[in-house]
């Protein structure tokens, strides 16, 4: 007998369950986590998740940190990914899942699941900032306000390319799906981080998606793409809703993007 298939995704809804013996899924607004065990985290994953008992976030172990850079905001964490070679910093009030975390959006109509674009370790913000019962099952279902997080981009030949394509993907599919006449994208912009690296600047919001749900809202998407140490094309993103009183501001995603710089031995280790 084969095992059991990961619950269905449903936008605005976040569940946590067991699966078969090595991962465990989460279902969070139409963003399935999955704790890494093959997948390189940029939206090719091909192999379903297996089994664990349960999903925490910032499971690292974070006790024994040496080297690493500290955080270029007081008071802030670092959130690393090391093997994309990525660093940022997040405020305390952004709870850090494990760097073998990834997160991924699918078409809801797809039955294998494949993402369409992926983010690994990312940190997730206000994580049941919406609770809702929308299929009436009896549970009821978290829905958080938004996400930072970093993935590769293969098969990118530029990194205004690579940022409008990610930042598209990400909004289509965790709150505009199947409507993609929803979406406004931004032109690219040259940006540059505190530490110095360069790369450009998408930003890509919905507005008047239809509320199918409770918790259904538009979405924003904020894309870095750049090169890491290695030449390979790399992004950070912010995703969380948008148009809504709580709504994660400008200035906010902007101080984090500032933060990203190239992964030390050591970082997101305190």
């Amino acid at each position: 007998m084969g095992a059991p298939e990961p619950p269905r995704r449903s936008w605005n809804r976040t569940t946590v369950t067991a699966v078969t013996a090595a991962a465990a899924v989460v279902v969070a607004c139409g963003v399935t986590g999955f704790l890494l065990l093959g997948d390189d985290g940029d939206g090719k994953a091909d192999a379903k998740p297996t089994a664990t008992d349960s999903a925490s976030a910032d499971t690292t172990d974070r006790s024994a940190a040496k080297g690493g850079s500290a955080p270029l905001v007081p008071g802030w964490n670092t959130v690393a990914n090391p093997k994309r070679g990525i660093t940022f910093d997040a405020p305390a009030s952004w709870a850090r899942q494990s760097v073998d975390w990834v997160s991924y959006v699918a078409e809801d109509s797809d039955p294998e699941e494949k993402p369409l674009v992926a983010m690994m370790a990312p940190a997730v913000l206000k994580e049941k900032w919406c609770t809702s019962d929308d299929d009436r099952n009896g549970t009821q279902e978290d829905t958080p306000l938004a996400s930072v997080g970093t993935t590769g981009e293969k098969g990118a030949k530029s990194t205004a390319e690579a940022a409008e394509d990610t930042a598209q993907k990400w909004v289509y599919g965790a709150y505009t799906q199947p409507d993609r006449s929803r979406l406004t994208i931004g032109e690219p912009e040259t940006y540059r981080t505190k530490t110095g690296i360069e790369g450009s600047l998408v930003t890509v919001t919905s507005s008047g998606t239809p509320k199918k749900g409770t918790c259904d809202t538009d979405g924003k998407a904020v894309t870095f793409a750049f090169k890491n140490a290695e030449g390979a094309y790399v992004s950070w993103t912010y995703v969380g809703a948008h148009g809504v009183s709580d709504e994660v501001p400008d200035a906010t995603i902007r101080q984090i993007l500032s933060t990203v710089r190239l992964y030390e031995e050591g970082d997101g280790q305190d």
